[in-house]
């Protein structure tokens, strides 16, 4: 992240309406970039699911203004993808009109290759005013298998292309034979090729909204604003740290390994809390492994970045002066912070996610009442690609599923819902079955998913696809499969994930690892189970009234109501159910009896 230089000088005071319309315009920008990207774009993972982010930023890469339909884990890695184009392009050699992509990972950058992140400069009366940018994932960068995110590779070359930061478009004119190589190096080329149109023209409905704002308020008034609003998101940061207890949290927890590494891999962290500051210390997670679930700087930044958002302050405008209080330290070559050329591929759904669960860990021992139990954990990733019949076509299918959210202290976890840093969408059953040579047989909750609690955390999902391509290879790549989401203050963990391929001879394989990349062939069925969330508080302190209502609507069956929240639930007719009261007491009574005993 680019610093910057602060006036010892008196400034003029600031007229407090004026800042919030022109941080309100510069916000609406950056929304109508995203919904310009999404309405152009031609990968269903874009138009569909919405995995893109977009921002505008100085011309020294500080960031201004961050969509909030975008991706948090996006939005906090961009900044990183700026520094990339920075060192290789001196501010003067960005010329109007120009379009700057990159997706490389080191030193530092996008979270894997996938991640292609768009800079565009703004001219205001001759001289860059603003950047616009704008990422995007793409549904294949080449490489190994299908999708570009494979298990079982070593080395960040074996998973695709590198675009090191190069302009796509030159003064308005795109540059064919470069678009020609991106192409001949990645399966769907026609898709990489309109995304990345869409993402040229998100950046240019930036460009004419900032030209219009800088029309009506003048670029020095509006860059005298802006940095009074770095000063006002950071004075809001400082105040909520007060807010949180002084002192040191320590937290950890595993990911889970892979056929190349099968051991559990430990993300720690200590953070300490100062009435001005908040460090984020990852010293004690274990090294980097031989398979793509390693990440970069830019993945533990934008978590530690989420958090601090979300913990201190939901409501406060994300800019470059809401990070000044926030200190990260990520020790070189650890699995968080890997060296080149590791693999990453999965660091945005496998090993960013984890590094949430862990900052909420610790945090929950500061501020019970603002944090949760485990989520998920993890954006379960489903990749299925391979030759379409229909077409003769290469496709691939990508999507992140869904899981249950941890409880809170007041409310229970939301069921199959995109937790923390993804903020993503499903593919519609209708666009998946339309698009690709793909039948979904089921897709639904998974009852008795659930951490038991007080408030109970949300329920995972189930998804069964039956294949109807050649050549097919499948990605998993998910999480929580022997370590559960664990529950908070009594509170039990969430039901684990699993995936299963039902076979065209009836046999039914479970597999060995929550994290694999295997080919698939035509006919067969793959089921995959995501985690739930983890519960808050003793489930023997439920309301018995919110129990029956999870039985009726089928969330939890009656023998889980009675075995973890002490409700007796009796079946009355179809989908008719009351609670035995007396049982229920006496059940809960002599719980408590043990338990004071």
């Amino acid at each position: 992240m680019k610093g910057e230089k602060r006036s010892s000088t008196k400034k003029k005071p600031v007229d407090m309406v004026t800042l919030q319309v022109i941080m309100n315009a510069l916000h609406s920008i950056t929304d109508e970039m995203n919904m310009a990207l999404i309405r152009t774009a031609y990968s269903t993972n874009i138009k569909d699911r919405r995995d893109c982010s977009c921002a505008i930023y100085t011309p020294a890469g500080e960031v201004v203004s961050q969509t909030e339909l975008g991706s948090p884990v996006h939005l906090g890695i961009m900044p990183s993808a700026l520094d990339n184009v920075f060192a290789r392009f001196r501010l003067e050699d960005l010329e109007d009109g120009d379009h700057v992509i990159v997706n490389v990972p080191f030193p530092t950058g996008p979270g894997h290759l996938n991640d292609i992140t768009m800079v565009s400069p703004v001219y205001i009366d001759g001289k860059i005013a603003f950047l616009v940018a704008n990422m995007a994932h793409h549904v294949d960068m080449g490489g190994y298998a299908p999708g570009s995110m494979a298990l079982g590779l070593r080395e960040i070359y074996q998973e695709g292309l590198q675009i090191p930061a190069v302009k796509i478009v030159k003064k308005g004119i795109i540059d064919r034979e470069l678009m020609s190589f991106i192409k001949q190096n990645v399966r769907t080329g026609i898709e990489v090729e309109g995304d990345i149109h869409a993402q040229m023209a998100c950046n240019n409905v930036g460009r004419r909204r900032l030209e219009e704002l800088s029309k009506r308020y003048g670029v020095k008034v509006l860059h005298e604003y802006i940095r009074e609003m770095f000063d006002y998101s950071e004075r809001r940061v400082r105040a909520g740290l007060k807010t949180i207890p002084a002192g040191t949290y320590t937290f950890e927890d595993y990911m889970e390994g892979t056929a190349l590494t099968p051991d559990l891999i430990k993300v720690k962290v200590t953070i300490t809390v100062t009435q001005e500051e908040i460090l984020f210390d990852f010293t004690g997670t274990d090294p980097q492994v031989n398979d793509s679930i390693n990440s970069n700087q830019a993945c533990v930044n934008t978590a530690c970045y989420y958090i601090v958002k979300v913990l201190v302050d939901p409501g406060l405008p994300p800019n470059v002066g809401s990070y000044r209080p926030i200190r990260i330290h990520a020790p070189s070559g650890s699995c968080i912070n890997a060296k080149p050329p590791a693999a990453i591929g999965n660091s945005t759904i496998i090993t960013a996610p984890k590094v949430v669960d862990v900052l909420l860990g610790a945090l929950v021992q500061a501020v019970p009442e603002r944090a949760a139990a485990a989520s998920n954990g993890v954006t379960s990733l489903f990749n299925i690609g391979g030759l379409d019949p229909r077409t003769g076509h290469l496709y691939n299918y990508i999507e992140t599923y869904a899981g249950g959210q941890g409880a809170m202290h007041n409310q229970d976890g939301m069921d199959a819902v995109q937790c923390h840093m993804t903020n993503t969408r499903n593919a519609p059953v209708e666009v998946i079955e339309s698009t690709y040579p793909l039948i979904v047989r089921s897709y639904g909750l998974v009852p008795d998913s659930d951490g038991p609690g007080r408030f109970r955390g949300g329920l995972g999902m189930r998804r069964e696809i039956e294949i109807q391509s050649e050549k097919t290879t499948l990605t998993v790549s998910t999480d929580r499969s022997k370590l559960k989401p664990w529950g908070v203050f009594g509170g039990l963990p969430g039901g684990n994930s699993s995936c299963f391929i039902a076979h065209s001879d009836g046999q039914v394989e479970k597999l060995a690892y929550s994290k694999m990349t295997r080919p698939i062939e035509r006919g067969e069925v793959v089921t995959i189970v995501t985690p739930g969330g983890g519960g808050w508080g003793d489930p023997f302190t439920r309301d018995p009234e919110r129990v029956l209502r999870d039985v009726i609507e089928e969330l939890i069956s009656p023998e889980r109501a009675r075995e973890y929240y002490g409700v007796v639930v009796e079946r009355k007719g179809y989908r008719q159910f009351q609670i035995n009261r007396s049982e229920t007491d006496e059940l809960r009574s002599r719980r408590f009896k043990v338990q004071d005993s």
